[in-house]
C-alpha cells in the first residue's frame, strides 16, 4: 500500500511547492508595498474599501460573450435545495448536469462537459483525482460559500482560460469584510441549518469575521448529513445515494489603499458518497489546500495574481455489499501552481490584457491488492507517478470604438506536457503480462502546444437593442486517465468510467488534443431600463476536430448489455440554441412585484466520422417560474419540462428516456437579521428518469437497461441568523 510516497520527480515536485508558496505570497505583499509607493506618487489617491471590497472586474459596458453572472440574488433561493454547489447552475441557459454523487454533478455546456469547462473557485483549478471524477471542482465548494458565479458559454474569453473547448465556469466565495473608516473591531457571522425530506438531509453551515479597517480573519464551516433520496411515485429509496461532507476554512485578509492580500487555507473530508451510476462508491476523500490572492491598482492599470496547492487522498469501495465487497481503490494527488494577469488601460479606447498561469498536476492511482485470489499479490497501478503539467499566456485587447461598438480579439498559448511512471497488474498472469509489457515498453512522455484565439463583437443598436457575435478557437489536451489507462482487462476497464454509463474504457497514449472551432450570436431585446422585460437569443455552432469519443472493441457487438469500449479521436458536430427571458407581471406597492422568467434550451450533437449521436446530451428542456416579493417576502412556484431523450449514443448502448415535467413552490421571509425558507420539490412527486443520470448500477444488480431516478417530492425547510 502507497500512501504519499514519492520517487524522485514527486519528492521534487514537494520541495518545490513547499517552497514556491512562501516565496510567491512574499511576492504578492512586496507587490503590495510597491504598489502603495505608486500610489503615494500619483496625482489622484484611490478609494479605500471600508465595509467590503467588490470585484472591480465588472463592466455591463465591455464584451461578455456568451456570459450569465449568478450574484446573491440568483443563488439565495437555490441554497435551499441543495448542498451541490453545481445545481446552483441548473437555471442558466446553456448548462445541465451529469448527475453522480451527492455534492458532485457535473456541468454540461452546450453538450460539452467534465474536463472540457475550465472550472475554477476564485480563479484556482482543482482537478479530479479519481478515474471516476467523484471529487470534481465544484465538489470542493459549499453552496452556503458561494456569492457569485460567472459562466462562459460557447465562445470565451482567452483571458477566461485554456485547455478548454466548452466555455468556463468560475465561482467565487464571498470576498473578506473589512470595518467601516472610524468603527473600531467589526464582528460578524452566520448560522444556517436547512433539512430536506426526501433524502433526510440535515446541512448546518456557519461564518465568523473579525476586522478592522485594514486587517480581517475569518473562519467558514459546514456539515451535511443525507441519506439514500427517494424517487417519485412509489417512493423507493435510490440505492447509494447517500453521502456526509464536511468543509473548514480559514482566511486572513490584508486591505490597504485599493490593495487586497488575501491568504486561505482549509480541509474537506467526504467520509463517504454514494454513486448509483458508477460500480464503486466513495470511502474516503481529504483534500487539504492553502492560496494566495493579490489584487491591486497601479498607476499604469491593475493586477492580480493566485498561487496554490491542494493535496488530496481519495479511496473507493463499497457503500453497500449490494455492489460487491472488498475492492479498494486508491488515488493521491498533489496540484499546485499560479497565475497572474493584469489590464492596462492604452487609451480612452483601448484595453490591453495579459496574463501567465501554470499548472502542476501529479496523481498515483492504484489498488490495493485483496487475499490471494485474482486480486492478488500484487497493488495493481492503474496510473504511477502520473504527471500533466501546463504553462499558459494570454493577450486581449478590447477596444471601444463609440458608445455602440466594441470588440475583443485575443491569442493564447498552453503548453501542455504529460508523462507517466511503469505500470503493473494484480499478477503476472494472461490477464495483465502482456499488457504491462506493451504499455511499460512506450515512450511516455507526450508535448501538446495549444494555440487559441477568440473574437468577439459586442453593438448596442439603441437602448433596447443589443448584439453580440463571436467565433474561438480553442484547445484541450486529454487528461492523465484519457492517455495512460492501459489495461484490456475486464474489471479493469470497468473501473475506468468517468461517464457514468456502465460501460468499460480503455485509454490511449496517442489521443490528440480536442480543438474546437465556435461560433455564436446573440440578440438582447429589453426595455430601456432593463427592469420591465428582457428576452436573449442565442444560436451557437461548434466544430470539434479530435473530438475523445469511445470505438467499440474488437467482438463488442452486443446491443443490450454493458460492453467495452477504446477512446478514440474523431471529429465531432454540435449546434443549438439558448433563449432566455423575464417579464414584469406587476409591480405595487400593496400586493409587491412578480416577475415571470422563463428559459429554453436545445442542443444536439454528433460524431461526424461515424454519423453516431454524441453521448449523454440533453434533450429538449425548458423552466417557466412566477416569482414575487413584497418587503421581506419572497415566493415562487416553477414549472420544469425535459422532452424525451430519443437521440443516444448507440455506440455505448446508451439507454432513452421519457419525457417530464416537474412544479415546484418556494417560499421565504426575512426579517431584520432572521431569515425562514420552506418549500415543496416535485409537488405532484412525478416518476421520471434523469436524462443525463447515466445508468443504474444500485437498484439494477448492475444489469444494463435501467436508468437512474429523479428525486421524488421533497420537503424542504431552512433558517439563517446573522449577527
Amino acid at each position: 500500500m502507497k500512501l504519499l510516497s514519492f520517487n524522485g520527480s514527486g519528492r521534487r515536485a514537494l520541495a518545490s511547492t513547499t517552497a514556491l508558496v512562501p516565496v510567491l505570497l512574499a511576492a504578492s505583499m512586496l507587490s503590495g508595498v510597491s504598489a502603495r509607493t505608486a500610489v503615494a506618487q500619483s496625482a489622484t489617491d484611490l478609494p479605500s474599501v471600508t465595509v467590503d471590497v467588490e470585484a472591480t472586474d465588472e463592466n455591463n459596458d465591455s464584451v461578455q460573450g456568451s456570459k450569465t453572472t449568478l450574484k446573491e440574488v440568483d443563488i439565495a433561493p437555490k441554497r435551499l435545495s441543495t448542498s451541490d454547489t453545481a445545481k446552483l447552475l441548473k437555471d442558466v441557459a446553456g448548462v445541465s448536469l451529469y448527475s453522480a454523487g451527492g455534492v458532485s454533478s457535473l456541468p454540461v455546456i452546450r453538450g460539452l462537459a467534465d474536463d472540457r469547462i475550465k472550472t475554477t473557485i476564485d480563479g484556482i483549478p482543482a482537478a479530479s483525482a479519481c478515474p471516476n471524477h467523484m471529487n470534481p471542482t465544484l465538489s470542493y465548494a459549499d453552496p452556503n460559500d458561494v456569492a457569485k458565479v460567472e459562466v462562459f458559454a460557447g465562445v470565451t474569453p482567452v483571458s477566461a482560460g485554456g485547455d478548454s473547448i466548452a466555455g468556463s465556469i468560475n465561482v467565487e466565495k464571498a470576498k473578506p469584510i473589512f470595518a467601516a473608516m472610524g468603527e473600531g473591531l467589526h464582528t460578524q457571522g452566520r448560522l444556517s441549518t436547512s433539512y430536506r425530506s426526501s433524502s433526510h438531509s440535515l446541512s448546518a453551515s456557519g461564518d465568523v469575521a473579525v476586522a478592522t479597517e485594514n486587517f480581517s480573519i475569518g473562519y467558514n464551516g459546514s456539515w451535511t448529513h443525507a441519506g439514500d433520496y427517494h424517487r417519485g411515485g412509489t417512493g423507493e429509496p435510490v440505492l447509494t445515494s447517500e453521502y456526509m461532507v464536511k468543509n473548514h476554512a480559514l482566511t486572513a485578509a490584508v486591505e490597504k489603499n485599493g490593495h487586497l492580500l488575501i491568504v486561505e487555507g482549509g480541509r474537506q473530508s467526504i467520509p463517504y458518497e454514494g454513486f448509483p451510476n458508477q460500480r464503486m462508491d466513495l470511502t474516503g476523500n481529504v483534500s487539504d489546500f492553502a492560496n494566495g490572492r493579490y489584487e491591486g491598482e497601479f498607476g499604469w492599470g491593475t493586477l492580480k495574481g493566485r498561487t496554490y496547492v491542494r493535496s488530496t487522498t481519495h479511496e473507493m469501495n463499497f457503500i453497500d455489499s449490494l455492489k460487491g465487497s472488498g475492492m479498494p481503490m486508491n488515488t493521491e494527488s498533489l496540484e499546485w501552481g499560479y497565475s497572474v494577469n493584469g489590464e492596462i488601460p492604452l487609451s480612452d479606447r483601448d484595453t490591453l490584457r495579459i496574463g501567465n498561469e501554470f499548472n502542476h498536476f501529479r496523481l498515483d492511482d492504484w489498488w490495493p491488492s485483496v487475499g490471494s485470489g485474482m486480486m492478488s499479490p500484487n497493488d495493481f497501478w492503474n496510473i504511477e507517478d502520473g504527471q500533466r503539467d501546463r504553462l499558459g499566456t494570454f493577450a486581449e485587447w478590447e477596444a471601444e470604438w463609440n458608445p455602440q461598438l466594441t470588440t475583443l480579439v485575443g491569442v493564447r498559448n498552453d503548453m501542455v506536457w504529460m508523462n507517466t511512471g511503469d505500470v503493473q497488474g494484480y499478477n503476472t498472469g494472461v490477464t495483465y503480462a502482456t499488457d504491462v509489457a506493451n504499455f511499460n515498453a512506450l515512450n511516455r512522455k507526450k508535448t501538446d502546444a495549444n494555440f487559441d484565439w477568440s473574437a468577439l463583437v459586442r453593438y448596442e443598436a439603441d437602448t433596447s437593442s443589443t448584439y453580440e457575435a463571436g467565433v474561438a478557437r480553442k484547445t484541450r489536451s486529454p487528461n492523465l486517465h484519457e492517455r495512460y489507462t492501459w489495461s484490456t482487462g475486464a474489471m479493469a476497464m470497468n473501473m475506468n468510467n468517468w461517464f457514468g454509463d456502465g460501460n468499460g474504457y480503455i485509454g490511449d497514449i496517442n489521443l490528440k488534443p480536442e480543438v474546437a472551432h465556435t461560433f455564436s450570436f446573440s440578440a438582447d431585446w429589453h426595455d430601456p431600463a432593463r427592469k420591465a422585460w428582457a428576452v436573449k437569443i442565442t444560436p451557437h455552432f461548434t466544430l470539434v476536430k479530435d473530438y475523445i469519443d469511445a470505438d467499440r472493441r474488437t467482438g463488442q457487438t452486443a446491443t443490450n448489455t454493458f460492453i467495452k469500449l477504446q477512446l478514440a479521436n474523431h471529429d465531432a458536430r454540435l449546434y443549438g440554441l439558448d433563449v432566455a427571458g423575464d417579464m414584469e407581471a406587476w409591480d405595487d406597492s400593496s400586493y409587491g412585484r412578480g416577475v415571470i422568467k422563463a428559459s429554453v434550451g436545445f442542443v444536439e450533437g454528433v460524431n461526424t466520422d461515424t454519423n453516431a449521436d454524441l453521448y449523454n446530451i440533453m434533450p429538449l428542456h425548458g423552466r417557466l417560474a412566477l416569482e414575487h416579493t413584497l418587503g421581506g417576502w419572497s415566493n415562487a412556484v416553477e414549472f420544469e419540462g425535459v422532452a424525451a431523450k430519443t437521440k443516444v449514443a448507440y455506440n455505448r448502448n446508451e439507454i432513452e428516456t421519457p419525457a417530464y415535467g416537474l412544479m415546484h413552490i418556494r417560499t421565504g421571509y426575512e426579517w431584520n437579521n432572521i431569515s425562514l425558507n420552506a418549500g415543496v420539490e416535485n409537488v405532484f412527486d412525478k416518476l421520471y428518469h434523469l436524462p443525463l443520470g447515466g445508468a443504474d448500477l444500485a437498484d439494477s444488480g448492475k444489469n444494463w437497461g435501467y436508468n437512474v431516478f429523479g428525486e421524488g417530492r421533497s420537503y424542504v425547510i431552512g433558517a439563517s441568523v446573522k449577527f
